[in-house]
């Protein structure tokens, strides 16, 4: 009996060191099997313009339907939703990749639990009539961006491809629908756009002088790491109700487009541009080396700039921002009748 027990107990310490090391600095998403029940739980996530799944998500109800009670909040740009992340008031939100870098490397607790698009989304825009026509001529200029999002370094990046830097622009921080504003009024002339309020400004006249898909990086959904820990079951039905949102989306590309032509209070023409033209919705949604390698090109820009102190910083937030745990699961079935 001695020796048996003796047995049993090593086996379980071993499979407990071996829990420890595959699953090390990850929360695993509950089994199937365990059929939790997530009546009354809470959920407080987000729901943007520039995340067309989110919308869906909202719009068909999916989440409610568990029996979750939900609080949507909408986040008006990247930098707002990590905003909301980092003060706790939403457990889960859309941001541009490269925004959630920023916010991981100045210790903000989050990491992206899925990827919800590939999008060129952000692009450099001048107002309808304007003389300048290329990048190179923003020397001296005033550009509307906001800190912290992709179009802002989108931005970046662009003056560093042409041969300027961000000293050579005045950057006025501005929220994206408050650039085009200043873009419209004549307050700037540049914006750094975001869709879909850039296809609108589109359809009014206005020019896209720079476009680089290189420069966009993905969109990531994050979540805080305490939400993880304590509400695993919740952060898997998220996840696979994106995964539903991005076959559903596949399926009824007219359908996503009024439902972003109604949530934005856009022309269904424009936002039908948005989806079929600047959207890759069936991306792969598990986060990895894909996107890590687009970040670890930002990740510099930000130490050169002063939001990040070190480069070590921005290390350390690329080896532990991706969380793949729970988009490895994803099942997308869960919500297809």
């Amino acid at each position: 009996m001695k020796v048996t027990a003796l047995k049993a107990a090593l086996i379980a310490l071993a499979l407990l060191l071996s829990g420890c090391v595959s699953g090390e600095n990850q929360s695993a998403p509950p089994s199937s099997e365990e059929g939790t029940s997530l009546e009354g739980r809470t959920l407080d996530i987000d729901f943007a313009t520039y995340n067309p799944l989110s919308l869906i998500i909202k719009d068909q109800g999916w989440l409610e339907a568990q029996g979750v009670k939900v609080n949507w909040v909408q986040s008006a740009g990247s930098n707002k939703a990590n905003e909301a992340l980092r003060a706790g008031a939403i457990d889960i939100g859309s941001t541009a990749g490269s925004a959630a870098l920023l916010a991981r490397s100045n210790g903000s607790p989050i990491q992206v639990i899925a990827i919800y698009s590939q999008p060129e989304w952000a692009a450099l825009v001048v107002p309808k009539g304007s003389d300048l026509t290329n990048v190179a001529q923003l020397r001296g200029k005033s550009v509307a961006a906001t800190k912290g999002t992709d179009p802002y370094f989108f931005l970046l990046q662009s003056l560093e491809a042409n041969g300027l830097s961000p000293e050579d622009v005045i950057v006025q921080n501005l929220q994206h629908a408050d650039g085009w504003a200043a873009l419209q009024n004549g307050s700037v002339d540049a914006w750094a756009g975001l869709d879909p309020i850039m296809a609108g400004a589109e359809q009014t006249g206005a020019t896209l002088i720079y476009r680089n898909v290189d420069f966009n990086s993905f969109g990531f959904l994050n979540a805080r790491e305490d939400f993880l820990a304590n509400e695993p079951e919740l952060a898997q039905l998220v996840v696979d109700a994106y995964a539903a949102a991005a076959v559903w989306a596949g399926q009824h590309p007219d359908q996503t487009a009024q439902i972003l032509a109604d949530a934005a209070a856009i022309d269904l023409p424009v936002a039908q541009k948005v989806i079929r033209e600047r959207s890759n919705l069936d991306v792969d949604h598990v986060p990895g080396p894909t996107q890590l390698a687009v970040l670890e090109k930002i990740g510099p820009i930000f130490v050169d700039l002063g939001d990040v102190p070190n480069q070590q910083q921005v290390d350390d937030a690329l080896a532990s921002i991706v969380n793949d745990t729970f988009a490895q699961q994803a099942d997308a079935a869960r919500f297809q009748s």
